[in-house]
Formats: C-alpha cells, structure tokens, sequence
C-alpha cells in the first residue's frame, strides 16, 4: 500500500486492464477478484477505503428474511449462501447470532402478504405468526443442507416473558432463529484489499484520489494528499461507487452518453447506545421487530454496548447524510414499543451513524418495497473512451458474489477467464483460524513474550493475523495509550500498513474506537500526535486535522468535543477502580 510505489508504476505505465471507481465493500470485492485473475487492475477511492455506506451497515450478515414478501427469493438464497461462506471465510469478524422476532398477532398478514408479493399493494402492516412461522420454515429450507446453525424455535407469551420480562406485554408469541453479525465490516474491506494486492504488480488501489475524463479515451487521476496528477488508460472502467453512480457517471462520460439516472438509495440511520442493563436482558440475541408503523427495527448487543436502528428515507444527495433528530427519536420511539421499560437518556447515545443503500432507481412509494438485490448493466464509451460497468444495487452480505458476478462480466470483456474461486477462501484474519482460540493464544504469548491476555484482545482484533501484528509491537519500544487497551506500536503498525492518510481513517475504521463509545479525547490527541510524528505534519497541519476529526464527529457521529474530553476522567477512573478496591 505505498502511495509513492503505486503512483510511480502508473506514471511509467498509465495503461490498465480495468479502473474500479470506489472502494466501499462492492468495489473492493470486484478489485480482489479481477486481481486474483491476473488482471492489470486499479482501484481508486475519493474518500477512504470503506468510508460510506460499507461503514453504516446495521452490522448483520443475513439472508434477509423480509425480503421474502417482495418475493425475493434467490437474493435471499444467495444470501444465506454467502452469509455462510463468511462465517467460515471470516470466522474472526463474522458469528452466529440468535435472532428473535416478538410477535403480537396470530393471523394479522396473511393477506396482505399475499398482495404485496404478488406487487398490488406497496403499503407494510404487521406481520402475525403463521406469516413469520412460513418465512422462517423457508429459511430453514434453504439452509437445509449446510445446518450450519439451529432451526427456528417458537415460543409462547408465557415462555418469551420469563426469558425477557421487558419486552412489551401485548407480546403473543416470539421466534428465534440465527443469523450473523460482524463486528469489524471496515477491516474485513482492508483484508480483501490486501488479498487483491497480494496477487503482484498486477493489482495497484489508491484512496483519497479521483478519476475524470480527459479526453477521448483518456482520463486524469488526481491524488488528492500530494495534489498531483498523471494520465491513466483503462480498457474498461467499473463504477463500484453505490450511491455516487450516477455522480460518478457524470464525470467518466460525454453528456450525451449519460443514461437516466440509475440509482435511488435510501438512507439508514442506527444508534449505539451505553446501556449495560438493557445490553443484559438482551441476554445476547438480536431482537428483529416491528415498529408500530410497520417498519423493521433491530437492536442487539454490539461490542458492549446496543446497535438500534433504523431508518429508510429516500435521499437525493449520498454525500450529505446523517442521523437528524428526528431519525433519532424514531428508533428511540420504536425501542421504548417494544421495550417500554426501558428509558434511554441521551447520554447514553455514544454514537450515531448514517448510509445511504444502495438501491436501484425506483418510483415506489413504500421504501420497503424496493429490491434489495444486485445486478451490473454496461454502457459502451462513446468516441473511442472504455465502456463503463455500473455495479447496480447490493447487500452487503452478498458482496463476494457481486464482485464475482461484476468481475466475471469484465473477463468476459477482456477475452480472459477465471483461474482463482473465491468462494472458499479465508482472507485476513481468517486464514488458518485455529479451533483452539486458548491453545493459539498461549502459543503466541510464549513466542512473542506478550502476556496471554494482551494476545487475546490483538486475536480479537485482528484474528490470525494478530501474529505480524504482536511480531511488530515486541520489535521495538512500547508503552500504552491513553484509557483504549491499545499501544503506540500497534497503532503505528496501522499507520503503516493500512494507508492511512487521516485521524478518521484510524479512530473510525481501522479500529473500533469511536463507534464502540470507547474514545476519549486523550486518546484521539495521543494517535494525532503518533501520525505527526510519522508523517511529518507541521503544527498547524495537525491543528487542521484536529478540527477535520472534531467537526466529523460532531456533525455526522453526534459526539462533541465536550463529550470526548469528558470520557478522559471517566475512563480514567475505570482504570483506577481496580487498585482502589485492592
């Protein structure tokens, strides 16, 4: 991932088989594959890796067991598919996790279900058990053959209130069945783009750069952290950018070869909420429910803390998005529904996110009803220019399926054909992932001197992988940062290897420090001033970036500098609490 490296052997060599636009989990999945191909393959990112809608997912892995209604079956069979693939693909970021549904009718549904599958209304209504006992007996269906996990299980009012007595009374039955989440999703795009990079000299990515047309056939990258600019020649360009298609469409082709406009995404917004008790009575599942609206809630325990969301409203603008106060009361509205005694205070929300999906263009007037699945149309240059492949819709569950099917149609284009299946193959974390969790520890812990439970937290972080990073903190010297259980030579060996140009790139997607609730002030100050040191930043380059970060966080995130400066005492006094009790 040298910058420097990757820029000079385009200079020399500006002509490439294919320029992916787009380093969300889409277009990173399509760079890895066309890369294990052999293929001479650029990926090129406006912003950093994973910084869109690939960082605002509601963190499930799923088959997507609403879409059933809408009749989408093979994209949630696909789903179910690929959601396995990851858990033994990525076995180190991605866990099975028991999912139940409360239930407040037995009938109610039915035939409104059966209208909208067959597409004569657009409008939700509640689902009742018979219809959620038919969609969860086809998941089990579709699932058969692997059982990776339990089948469904339904409860009576009785059975669901002893197990949770929060949830709310008018509660007639509950159901459980499991799916998965992901803890990481962020770095999980970080690995696939070092498994693309892995392939050779083949496979170059750059963030924090841009593509235009320049002329017939030809088009400019602007790196946007030296302000250079050189001459690239792709012989096909894939628009992997999500919500920014049609954007992106604006500037690789002439005006009069623009199509109508392609997407029409809607926008997520999901809360993370401090709240140990609440965390507790989760007692560890996902509980997947109904607002009274109709609309699917969710919230489930995630990193200490609770996930709930979300929200689904039409935006015109992808890059302008966030979780207004409004989004913000209805997912609190719909948690005090279904738990109603459960008061969250507002200083429990430690974070806050928002995406935009990326949903094909449609006209529907229920948001719900918009397909959720994927699909890649062409569009041949015009006046000697590449043909761009517009990368359409997708989950993100199903991005190593997307990538393939996207990359598949670029070969063919090519005249080239696959040499390398993906379906099987661990990345990252996940490659020789041990069944022994203890004994791989106690191995490591004893090869690098660390102590076991220091090598735990990097096996959390990092799965397999934990070894180059435990290899590079015993390297040198060491000491703590503030108040994070992380060091200054495991933050340095991000800084290193993971093409890191901003403080959001570490505090919000290389680590989990700011969606967790986790970061405080001291600790962001102490990372900035690691990257000064490394990049060599003047004073008010770093002033610069400190406000950069403050301001991303109070504006998108919700979490004021105030907020962070006062985590300082109180993580502080956590710290502390142990010797005082001793």
């Amino acid at each position: 991932m040298n910058r420097k490296d990757t820029l000079d052997g385009l200079r020399k060599s500006p002509s490439v088989d294919v320029c992916v636009l787009g380093g969300g989990i889409n277009g990173l999945s399509v760079f890895r594959e066309l890369a294990l191909q052999g293929v001479n393959v650029l990926l090129v990112e406006k912003a950093d890796y994973c910084s869109g809608a690939s960082a605002a997912l509601s963190r499930m892995v799923h088959g997507g067991l609403r879409y059933l209604e809408n009749g989408e079956f093979s994209l949630v069979k696909e789903s179910l598919v690929e959601r396995d693939r990851l858990l033994r693909n990525a076995p180190h970021y991605v866990a099975p996790l028991p999912t139940t549904v409360p239930i407040f009718d037995t009938f109610s549904g039915l035939a409104n279900g059966i209208v909208r599958f067959l597409g004569l209304t657009r409008r939700p209504s509640r689902r009742g058990a018979i219809a959620i006992k038919a969609g969860l007996g086809i998941y089990d269906f579709l699932t058969r053959k692997r059982a990776l996990m339990p089948r469904h299980e339904f409860r009576g009012r009785k059975t669901t209130l002893e197990k949770w007595p929060a949830l709310n009374p008018a509660i007639r039955n509950s159901a459980t069945y499991f799916d998965a989440w992901v803890s990481h999703p962020e770095r999980i795009g970080m690995e696939l783009l070092r498994d693309g990079l892995s392939a050779g000299q083949n496979a170059k990515a750059l963030n924090y750069a841009s593509v235009e047309q320049a002329g017939p056939g030809g088009f400019l990258l602007r790196d946007s952290v030296s302000g250079e600019t050189l001459s690239i020649q792709p012989r096909l360009v894939i628009n992997a950018t999500g919500g920014w298609i049609d954007i992106a469409n604006g500037s690789l082709l002439p005006q009069g070869a623009r199509p109508a406009p392609l997407m029409g995404g809607t926008k997520g917004s999901h809360l993370i909420v401090d709240n140990p008790a609440l965390r507790d009575m989760l007692d560890g599942h996902m509980i997947y429910y109904e607002n009274e609206d109709g609309r699917i809630c969710i919230l489930f325990p995630y990193l200490g803390k609770v996930l709930v969301g979300s929200t689904d409203i039409r935006v015109d603008d992808p890059g302008t998005v966030r979780c207004e106060a409004d989004e913000r009361d209805y997912i609190l509205q719909s948690l005090a529904f279904v738990l109603p005694g459960v008061t969250i205070r507002p200083e429990e929300v430690v974070f806050q996110f928002a995406g935009v999906r990326p949903l094909p263009a449609s006209k529907d007037s229920f948001t719900g009803r918009i397909p959720r699945d994927h699909f890649c149309t062409v569009l041949e240059g015009r006046d000697g220019g590449p043909a761009v492949l517009c990368m359409i819709g997708g989950k993100w569950t199903t991005f190593r399926s997307f990538g393939e099917l996207a990359a598949d149609m670029a070969l063919e284009r090519l005249g080239l054909s696959r040499r390398v299946d993906t379906a099987d193959r661990p990345f990252g974390g996940g490659r020789a992932f041990p069944k022994d969790h203890g004994n791989w520890i106690s191995g490591l812990s004893a090869v690098t001197g660390l102590a076991c439970d220091r090598v735990a937290t990097l096996f959390e972080r990092y799965g397999t992988e934990a070894e180059d990073v435990a290899g590079f903190v015993t390297a040198g010297p060491d000491h703590p940062l503030p108040h994070a259980g992380y060091s200054a030579r495991e933050v340095l060996y991000l800084l290193r290897t993971e093409a890191v140009e901003h403080l959001d790139d570490l505090l919000l997607r290389r680590t989990t420090l700011a969606i967790s609730g986790e970061l405080s002030l001291a600790m962001g100050e102490a990372v900035l001033d690691l990257m000064v040191t490394e990049k060599a930043w003047t004073p008010p380059r770093r002033a610069e970036e400190r406000t950069r970060f403050l301001t991303l966080m109070r504006e998108r995130h919700g979490v004021a500098e105030e907020t962070l400066s006062a985590r300082n005492e109180q993580r502080s006094e956590l710290c502390e609490t142990p010797a005082r009790s001793g």
